[in-house]
């Protein structure tokens, strides 16, 4: 991964003369002053534990698993938001953790919690790094030293119930070795968000991913029916069924706390059948709101595609559902869709298959699928363009993070942010961020599209480009700042599938209120009496009564 930008430096590309020179034409684009430092003219500050404690952490994990190098150091150091990187590029690694600590049991993070509890050391748990709301920004501060705790050590597959189509997994496991192991078995997670070539499973439920395939597969938190976690005050083992009156379900503590109130060691996955066939074909509407009308009926009506994905005019006209081919989009908006069949022998429903929110095991046939869909989508309006834009988008889906790098190196401040609405409020959403980001950066380009769909609603994704000016870090917080009142102020809720991380920790406690607030504080302050645990990450921090 590399450490100032996005996934294998080798498949890093330039922008297309023609891409650099609408840049500078419509958004005032021009190359920085500064170019990007080198990794080892990062600025670290001195490892601030002491070399007894150093050595206690080595007596728990062996000394060849506590580094202090500068490399290893660089590379635990913030994630992949635009800020992490524009702050990573110009050689600021001041949130650089002392040491990095790679455990390899269970027995071995519980031990290690034990001892930086009572040591007053910060633990970030670290996955694949892949966190873009400031999940991973080290806060020292009142601790004697912090350590990136990172989960690699621990990827193994422990076991596949092939009866109840459940799999067990260490957290460390990436998402892209998970699908070859369960291809074994001729079974597969069907989880692919864009993070999914360096993203672990650990990471998918601490932050309660959600894959490109959602609407066939569900989030990666439906996919989860038990979890292990270690944490300083002792382990807790979840989900003994599918489901559970037996009080409230202490597994939706874990999912989406960032590592807040402890570290996932384990996870019992629900898995599907390997897909005999896959299908992908784009289709036209006039208008977003036509579009939307249209994706609406599948997700309420069905029937549902695996994949369905809705751009707006702005995004449709730049291409950006097709990276590897940027500005090379057209008229009106984009809708692409895939099918899949299962399982892999046919095209045989399994028994429940026809819900339309293809939560059901099996779903037939992909083309009658496809032609069920066609009919719905062309009753409605939606103009068919064949498999080309389909496929298209399924060969480039994971490249969009190699254009930001590649927009950031040409002086563009590039980000993203998302959303999730009810069906009757998405409109006004949908408004509210793009007129808080236009007022806050002035004339930016905004895209966006439909990713996830539910009966009940959707989420939004938006995709923000504009001329980086004075402190591009600061440019980008003020924006960010406005779209989050906004998101709060319409209804929304402020992420969908990106987390909490230190980016929304405020307009979360604003979404879930005082009470709620109270309650996180209360569950961190059983877990984690000495807040060792991602100090600064999802907890609003307490706040002293109002004087008398």
């Amino acid at each position: 991964m590399l450490w100032s930008g996005w996934g294998d430096p080798a498949l890093a590309r330039e922008l297309p003369s023609g891409v650099r020179a609408l840049l500078r034409d419509f958004l005032g684009v021009r190359a920085p002053d500064v170019p990007a430092v080198g990794l080892e003219e990062v600025r670290l500050p001195p490892v601030a534990l002491p070399e007894p404690l150093l050595g206690a952490l080595a007596g728990v994990v062996g000394s060849a698993y506590v580094l202090t190098s500068h490399e290893a150091r660089v590379r635990h150091t913030r994630g992949k938001s635009t800020p992490d990187l524009l702050r990573m590029r110009a050689g600021d690694g001041s949130a650089a953790p002392d040491a990095v600590v790679l455990p390899g049991s269970h027995e071995e993070v519980a031990e290690l919690l034990r001892v930086c509890s009572a040591e007053r050391v910060a633990v970030i748990p670290f996955g694949g790094g892949t966190s873009v709301v400031g999940g991973l920004t080290a806060s020292g501060s009142g601790f004697t030293g912090v350590i990136a705790l990172d989960l690699g050590r621990l990827d193994r597959l422990l076991s596949v119930d092939q009866e109840s189509l459940v799999a067990s997994f260490e957290p460390g496991v990436r998402a892209p070795e998970a699908e070859r192991l369960l291809a074994a078995h001729g079974l597969t997670l069907g989880h692919f968000p864009q993070s999914f070539e360096y993203a672990t499973l650990g990471g998918f439920a601490a932050a309660r991913s959600s894959g490109q395939a959602s609407a066939g597969y569900g989030r990666f938190d439906d996919m989860v029916v038990g979890l292990t976690v270690a944490t300083p005050t002792g382990t807790l083992d979840l989900g003994r069924a599918p489901k559970s009156a037996a009080g409230p379900d202490l597994r939706q503590l874990v999912l989406g706390s960032e590592g807040a109130f402890g570290v996932i060691t384990s996870l019992r996955l629900r898995v599907r059948r390997a897909p005999g066939e896959r299908r992908y074909e784009g289709w036209r509407f006039g208008t977003f709101a036509e579009g939307t009308a249209a994706v609406r009926a599948l997700a309420q009506e069905g029937p549902l595609p695996t994949v369905l994905r809705l751009s707006d005019e702005t995004e449709t006209m730049i291409g950006l559902a097709k990276p590897d081919a940027i500005g090379s989009g057209g008229s009106g908006c984009l809708l692409i869709a895939g099918y899949e069949s299962t399982p892999a022998s046919g095209s045989t429903p399994a028994s429940g298959s026809t819900s339309a929110s293809g939560s059901a095991p099996g779903w037939g046939s992909a083309a009658a699928r496809q032609a069920a869909a066609a009919a719905v989508l062309a009753r409605l309006g939606g103009e068919p363009l064949g498999a080309e834009p389909g496929e298209a988008w399924e060969h480039g889906r994971f490249s969009a993070p190699y254009l930001r790098d590649s927009l950031l190196g040409a002086g563009a401040t590039v980000e993203t942010l998302e959303t999730a609405g009810f069906w009757a409020n998405l409109p006004r959403l949908y408004d509210a961020v793009r007129l808080a980001l236009a007022g806050a950066l002035g004339s930016p380009l905004v895209m966006c599209h439909i990713s996830h769909v539910y009966e009940t609603g959707a989420s939004l994704y938006f995709t923000v480009v504009v001329a980086q000016e004075g402190d591009p870090v600061a440019q980008w917080e003020h924006a960010k700042e406005a779209a989050n009142a906004a998101i709060v102020a319409a209804g929304g809720t402020i992420s969908h599938h990106h987390g909490v991380g230190r980016e929304h920790r405020d307009a979360y406690a604003a979404e879930v209120g005082p009470v709620g607030v109270s309650i996180l504080q209360a569950v961190k302050a059983r877990l984690d009496p000495a807040g060792i645990l991602n100090p600064g990450a999802l907890i609003p921090p307490t706040t002293p009564p109002p004087a008398a």
